[in-house]
């Protein structure tokens, strides 16, 4: 069901360079629009005024909602869109199965339980973030231990354990919304589950940041290596490749930087397993090139999405569900196209 095909028009280099233009002007007109618009040029001089010297000739509220609101949760939405993007493409590259999301190992779940939890008993945003992220990890591990078999992992072992585990979280979600307050804790909850940007400052960005790009940077690092994966383990390890040691270093990347973006978005679906097949039909399946350009695409949706979020309606729409509207009849375009194709 891989989309092999690719777009011969372009080169994957151009391609890629391409969507780096998309994404500036992405970000260039999600900074200018919003609840209240400002002018593209005076939007340039309000970024550029901490290392230009210019003479402002904006007000102090406009100044404020370029660099402390939208400016914040734009970078934010590079981040998850990107985090999101790169592993959903890692995973499918591993589980050589192209419906993989980065959700699959139940970090989403985990990391969906640590938030109620947190907005349950403590109801502050540095322990939402810190509690979400510690149980996205918790629950990888959990399902990493209960993969086991003979020393070995295998693939289908590790996607049905993660389903396991997604599920008692799942459960367990449910069983604090029952606890929950249902004037107060319970729509919180509810809210955060659905996916937002809007809590996003410059101080979770900064404790999140090193993280996701270490996590990045390692999938862009071993990324020809997936190539050699999707081929079978068989096939890769008679080219001398540890595929046990590969395949943790991949997941254990891919999951810490989805662990790392539901922490700071909330649950965001249908980005890691739409963007890395359009990345598949513009540039092919080789994940030299795959891997960047999902990357590029996603944060560029994400950022598109989020604006949409918060100037369609008088009050703010979920990103989950703006990238559910949008992402089910795109993947199931995608699909269809990939079945005429083979």
């Amino acid at each position: 069901m891989h989309i092999q095909g690719r777009s011969n028009r372009f080169s994957p280099e151009t391609w890629i360079r391409i969507f780096m233009v998309v994404l500036v002007l992405v970000v260039l007109a999600s900074l200018c629009l919003g609840r209240v618009t400002i002018p593209f040029l005076q939007t340039l001089k309000i970024l550029f005024s901490p290392v230009l010297s210019l003479e402002p000739d904006w007000s102090e509220t406009t100044y404020s909602v370029v660099m402390d609101v939208r400016l914040p949760r734009i970078l934010a939405g590079l981040l998850v869109g990107a985090a999101l993007s790169i592993s959903g493409a890692s995973f499918q590259g591993v589980f050589q199965n192209p419906l993989v999301s980065p959700h699959i190992l139940g970090v989403a779940a985990g990391a969906g339980f640590g938030a109620a939890l947190a907005i349950l008993f403590f109801d502050n945003i540095w322990m939402i973030h810190l509690i979400s992220f510690l149980f996205g990890l918790a629950s990888v591990a959990m399902t990493y231990a209960l993969s086991r078999v003979y020393k070995m992992t295998p693939v289908l072992m590790l996607v049905l354990s993660g389903i396991v585990v997604g599920s008692l979280f799942s459960a367990l979600t449910s069983l604090l919304k029952y606890m929950a307050d249902p004037m107060n804790k319970m729509p919180a909850i509810v809210f955060w589950l659905l996916g937002s940007l809007n809590h996003v400052s410059f101080k979770n960005l900064l404790i999140t940041l090193p993280i996701f790009l270490a996590c990045m940077a390692v999938l862009l690092l071993v990324r020809w290596r997936i190539n050699l994966l999707s081929m079978g383990e068989e096939d890769a390890r008679s080219l001398g490749i540890n595929t046990e040691a590969l395949k943790a270093v991949i997941i254990l990347s891919a999951t810490i930087a989805t662990a790392s973006a539901v922490c700071i978005s909330g649950i965001i679906g249908w980005i890691g397993i739409m963007i890395p097949h359009i990345g598949r039909l513009i540039v092919g399946p080789d994940h030299k090139y795959l891997l960047p350009i999902s990357m590029v695409i996603g944060a560029a949706y994400l950022v598109a999405v989020d604006t949409i979020a918060r100037t369609a309606l008088t009050t703010e729409i979920p990103i989950g569900i703006l990238t559910a509207v949008f992402g089910a009849p795109v993947f199931a375009f995608l699909l269809r196209k990939s079945q005429k194709a083979s």
